[in-house]
């Protein structure tokens, strides 16, 4: 008799991928085989399906098709958007905030130590909302915002943000990752000029992303290479990746209608499940204005990584890290003001399309009897 398999609520994490997407993907795997850059009779079948891709995300951006360039992934997006944008920029000042992902914490941190960039970070609430109070006197160059964080689940003010920022001078990218396909996401109201797409946290497989780059906005290409991508992103085009996200597109888009209801309704039913029985746990991820998939709560005086160690039935993540040995909370949960004995009792539940009632009932009884017995042993 096979063992079950844990409960897994981590899509936060990585999503599957979704079994209409890789039978999309199949054929470009085993039989369309061409180069999208050669004139071969399989090139061209090849080259028709990457431009179908580029449509279907288009479409679920409410883009134009040809505002969508093809990369390895959310983190090189982003690398695209913040260095080819700061090549091109006029004012060497940066505004992003104090609970970004490494994947933007990273670039801008090359900018200021390399090339001399000014970096303002806006502060954040208890929720990880930023604070837009405090902004640089003076021109802006970019600024740069998690559009849902991918921790608490917290959606930003992105609209106000980027206003604040055209209005300085600067361009705005959105870091979606978490948020395209869990959301709407539409690139006209966010008032964006950059935003990044990660294929794997939107039933697409890894190793595989988008940039939306508006019509009109200049960027400098990272890589260097040839002219694919209208030579903002040079290198052979991944087909079968490309044809996978636009069929995570459009699948994400036809299920946008009811699928955030489901799982907002799954999450706050585990809530009620969870805090009704054990004392005093922290809710940290706001009741609005939060991915409708995400719970993150906090045992005061515990360590997540305990808790899950004694729940192997549940698969999801914590608020902290660990090195060597050593349990560090996470740098987003302490910009929130959280003590570092709340923060390194967090737990990231994230639900997704697969996540059924009977999946949070089990969920909720292994988690409530693991801090319970955590707590014993304690």
């Amino acid at each position: 008799m096979s063992e079950q398999k844990p409960i897994y609520l981590d899509h936060n994490g990585t999503t599957p991928v979704d079994r209409e997407v890789a039978e999309a993907m199949w054929p470009y795997l085993t039989e369309v085989y061409g180069n999208p850059s050669s004139t071969t009779p399989q090139g061209l079948q090849a080259r028709r399906a990457v431009e179908d891709a580029r449509e279907q995300v288009a479409a679920l951006l409410a883009a134009h098709p040809d505002e969508i360039v093809f990369t390895s992934g959310g983190t090189e997006a982003n690398n695209l958007a913040i260095r080819g944008a700061a090549a091109q920029a006029a004012t060497p000042v940066m505004v992003t905030s104090a609970m970004e992902h490494p994947a933007t914490i990273a670039p801008v941190a090359h900018l200021r130590r390399q090339h001399g960039w000014r970096v303002h970070e806006l502060p954040v609430d208890h929720v990880t909302r930023i604070v837009l109070d405090q902004w640089p006197a003076g021109p802006i160059g970019l600024g740069t915002l998690i559009l849902a964080h991918n921790e608490t689940g917290t959606i930003q003010p992105m609209q106000d943000f980027a206003e604040t920022v055209h209005a300085h001078g600067g361009l705005v990218h959105a870091d979606a990752a978490q948020a395209v396909g869990k959301i709407p996401v539409q690139v006209d109201d966010l008032h964006v000029d950059l935003l990044s797409v990660a294929g794997h946290k939107l039933y697409a497989p890894k190793g595989i992303g988008a940039l939306y780059v508006r019509r009109g906005t200049s960027l400098s290409p990272v890589l260097l290479g040839a002219g694919q991508e209208r030579g903002i992103r040079p290198g052979t085009e991944n087909v079968a990746g490309i044809v996978g996200l636009g069929a995570a597109a459009e699948a994400a888009g036809r299920l946008l209608a009811t699928e955030p209801g489901r799982q907002s309704e799954l999450r706050e039913h585990l809530w009620r499940r969870l805090s009704a029985r054990i004392p005093h746990l922290v809710r940290i991820t706001p009741t609005e204005n939060a991915l409708p998939n995400t719970l993150m709560v906090a045992v005061p005086g515990r360590l997540g990584a305990d808790i899950l160690d004694a729940a192997p039935a549940v698969a999801a993540s914590t608020g902290s890290a660990c090195h060597a040995g050593t349990h560090t909370p996470s740098a987003s949960l302490m910009a929130a003001g959280l003590s570092e004995n709340v923060a390194l009792g967090a737990l990231r539940l994230t639900l997704g399309r697969s996540t059924s009632t009977a999946d949070i009932e089990t969920a909720a009884d292994t988690l409530i009897r693991a801090i319970a017995a955590e707590r014993q042993t304690a």
